[in-house]
This record gives structure tokens, C-alpha cells and sequence, in this order.
């Protein structure tokens, strides 16, 4: 079986690629996950984290693609 790896997408992304990344990760649409992180945004908690995500995610590498 093969072990996943979250990291931000390449191909699907708008900002960093940190909700491309979740979409891809957990094969759903990525529009989702920037619906939860805008109303996170609302809130103010939704920048924080995403900043820290982005930081923290690796790129994906290039074999993957």
C-alpha cells in the first residue's frame, strides 16, 4: 500500500496551493476547502492557519506529476 503525502499543489492552485494540496490529498474538490478557509477568514482565524500551512507544506516534487 502506498503511504500518502500532503503537499501543496502545483497544478491546482490560487494562492500557495495549500487547498489544492487538501483537495488532492483527500480526493475532494479543492473549492471546498477554500469555502471552509474563507469563512475561517471571516472569522480571523482562517489567515493564521493557512499562513502557517503554507509555510509549513512542502511542494509537491516534480516525479509526482
Amino acid at each position: 500500500m502506498e503511504e500518502k503525502k500532503l503537499y501543496k499543489s502545483k497544478n491546482n492552485r490560487m494562492i500557495c496551493g495549500v487547498c489544492g494540496g487538501l483537495g488532492e490529498f483527500f480526493h475532494l474538490d479543492p473549492t471546498l476547502f477554500r469555502l471552509i478557509w474563507a469563512v475561517w477568514g471571516c472569522v480571523g482565524v482562517g489567515i493564521i492557519i493557512y499562513l502557517v500551512a503554507a509555510v509549513v507544506m512542502p511542494e509537491a516534487p516534480e516525479d509526482i506529476y
